[in-house]
């Protein structure tokens, strides 16, 4: 079946054609390690791996990168602010060295992993960190100072985005829009847009042909990704945030280098929303996979909730949301463990399902089709369809859901059953009412009632 996915590059919604005939390489944007990540940034993760998912359902081979940025990260897109690492070591009271930054980058890793397990997210290939790639950095800058596309201020190498005549094409940006623009003035810069490939520091960072000091976060990526991929490759995923500038930045350079494209395919994820603002560090209104644990969340809750709207779409995050995605998915569950049906896939469900996924990750009509399936009451092979179907959700459908009724829920029922045999509805309907403010539902089935955790 075709695969159809939305091209950030184009603009437009694109037939996807792969480089190699089952390979698929994908390198999705990855965390800067000062921290633990929280569930916003968790969103571009689900989002790569129900990607990587449904690209293995269709039959690909998937080589993942997911890199990892330890160095070079500055706290503004305009190449100023703090080292996001050198914040790391000075809040928790670490000297200012190469090694010290690592050992912390290494502890936010392996949290980072943690919480990508948690969230059932499948393993890439590849978990490159950036400071194990000064070689290749230094490699692409040094093709690019003999192009000519460089130049040097006090602080560091740039980039002419001047000697580049496509600079903004990924999303359109309007280069004369610089009131808008996140990039600050720096009265050294050609222009307000030029970019740093490297950042002098004489006292902390790497020997380098054209000074001491560290890679710009864009050269980072453009020399992770080749390596590990090649170039061209055929997918680049990350958050919307990095249109205007990291991922322009990266083509840019990339493409100025070689001289062919960086990757055939852009895709962004839309903002894990928190009263009405994105969910950020800077913005003080985060909230990490711990906090939900502690919580007694179940983190596919979460994960459940990222896939009830389509990637590309904004979602508003509450406490009242996720509590809703963790009982329907609890519900879910339970009525799948009831299902005793055959071991045949339900083809016309089948063909749905994959419609759906393959037209640019639709998952929000995915979950409304398991709804569809399961009150179908000519439907054979529920159970092995909708198993079926979460190779790609990745919500561990078949798992045991542990659910007893209270006596005092089961007294009420009794009642309530009594009622109905007397054609009593009024109190039938106030019992039900009552049973509901108390937090669970009551399907009436021909054998019975049915009753679930609301």
């Amino acid at each position: 079946m075709d695969i159809f996915l939305e091209n950030t590059l184009s603009g437009k919604k694109e037939k996807f054609k792969s480089i190699n005939e089952n390979l698929i390489g994908i390198y999705n944007c990855g965390p800067t390690v000062y921290d633990y990540a929280h569930i916003g940034n968790l969103r571009s993760y689900v989002f790569a791996d129900i990607l990587r998912r449904m690209f293995e359902y269709n039959g690909y081979k998937v080589d993942q990168v997911i890199n990892i940025t330890d160095i070079g990260h500055l706290s503004s897109d305009e190449d100023s602010g703090e080292d996001k690492m050198t914040k790391a070591l000075k809040r928790e009271g670490k000297p200012i060295t190469l090694e010290a930054m690592r050992e912390v980058a290494d502890f936010y890793f392996l949290k980072f992993k943690e919480d990508l397990n948690a969230l059932n997210i499948e393993t890439p290939e590849h978990f490159p960190f950036a400071s194990d790639h000064i070689k290749e950095d230094i490699e692409i800058i040094e093709k690019l100072i003999e192009k000519g596309i460089t130049y040097n201020t006090s602080d560091g190498l740039y980039f002419d985005i001047s000697k580049y005549k496509d600079y903004g094409k990924l999303g359109k940006i309007n280069l004369s829009d610089v009131e808008k623009s996140r990039i600050g003035l720096n009265p050294e810069k050609k222009n307000p847009r030029d970019f740093a490939l490297w950042k002098f520091n004489n006292e902390l960072g790497y020997d380098a042909p054209f000074g001491k000091g560290f890679p710009g976060w864009h050269i980072e990526c453009s020399a992770m990704s080749r390596k590990y991929l090649g170039q061209p490759f055929d997918i680049h995923t990350g958050g919307i945030d990095h249109i205007p500038v990291h991922h322009n930045n990266e083509i840019a350079q990339s493409e100025s280098a070689y001289g062919v494209p960086l990757a055939n395919y852009w895709l962004h994820n839309a903002f894990l929303n928190v009263n009405s603002a994105k969910m950020a560090k800077s913005e003080g209104n985060y909230i990490t996979l711990e906090t939900l644990r502690e919580k007694n969340v179940d983190p596919l809750a979460l994960r459940y909730l990222f896939l009830t709207a389509r990637y590309s779409s904004q979602l508003q995050f509450s406490w009242e949301a996720l509590e809703g995605a963790q009982n329907a998915l609890k519900r879910l569950r339970m009525k799948i463990g009831e299902l005793n049906d055959s071991s045949e896939i339900n083809e016309a469900y089948k063909s749905k399902f994959e419609s759906f996924v393959n037209d640019d990750l639709d998952t929000a009509k995915v979950i409304a089709l398991i709804s569809e399936l399961l009150r179908d009451e000519h439907a054979i092979g529920k159970k092995s369809t909708i198993l079926n179907f979460d190779k790609i959700l990745g919500l561990k459908l078949d798992k045991k859901e542990d659910f007893e009724i209270p006596e005092h829920i089961k007294d009420m029922i009794l009642k309530r059953e009594e009622a109905r045999k007397n054609k009593d509805f009024k109190t039938s309907d106030e019992i039900r009412a009552q049973i509901e403010e108390l937090g669970f539902l009551v399907n009436d089935r021909e054998e019975g009632a049915e009753v679930l955790p609301k």
